[in-house]
């Protein structure tokens, strides 16, 4: 990684892909590399419109945050159990690990990063009133996911990007802030998925 990067994929270009246990749709927003499989890295929204078994990805650490609706329950093959009521709260799983999900009231919609177990990541649902710094490293790649509320991502020295809520920015070898556009007079927080990816032992 050579050059400061910054890419924006708008939720209207998300690919809709089914399930790999054809239990339901997701839809791709990045993955890397950015075509053929296996990926290192894969940021989807998946509709979830009935309980059921999640599929196996037993090479993958998995973090998801629910994004819409009353929740779910993911219960592990370890009798470990997790439940997701509110809108950004995040589980973090290991993707061998069988997993059934529960939907507390009706359907749901979640974000989903899945990353080689291999690579490292950092991953947190920000909640912030005014701004927001963020940064990605020489060897490192930043997300950036406004969950509830559209804001806007300044990366230094250049002009403001506004992202809508499930617009997903990709930073690499940068710096930057990111801003609520209402005014900030409201004490109401806006949420944002941010994650830090690390290719291990690699320069990007």
């Amino acid at each position: 990684m050579q050059n400061s990067k910054l890419q924006i994929i708008r939720k209207t270009s998300f690919t809709a892909t089914p399930w790999k246990n054809g239990g339901g749709i997701t839809h791709e927003a990045w993955r890397f590399p950015p075509s053929g499989d296996p990926f290192q890295w894969r940021v989807s929204v998946a509709h979830i419109d009935a309980s059921g078994p999640f599929s196996e990805f037993a090479e993958y650490n998995r973090k998801m945050v629910l994004l819409r609706g009353a929740g779910v329950e993911l219960r592990f093959a370890d009798g470990a159990h997790k439940a997701l009521r509110a809108v950004g709260e995040m589980a973090e799983f290991d993707g061998a690990l069988a997993a059934h999900c529960e939907l507390l009231n009706g359907s749901c919609v979640d974000l989903n990063l899945m990353v080689l177990k291999t690579d490292s990541v950092v991953a947190r649902v920000e909640r912030f009133i005014e701004s927001l710094a963020v940064r990605a490293s020489r060897t490192e790649t930043t997300l950036v996911f406004p969950i509830d509320r559209k804001i806007t991502l300044q990366l230094t020295a250049a002009k403001p990007v506004t992202l809508e809520p499930w617009d997903l920015a990709v930073m690499s070898h940068c710096a930057g802030r990111i801003s609520r556009l209402e005014s900030t007079q409201s004490s109401v927080s806006t949420s944002v998925f941010v994650a830090t990816l690390r290719q291990e032992g690699q320069n990007l």
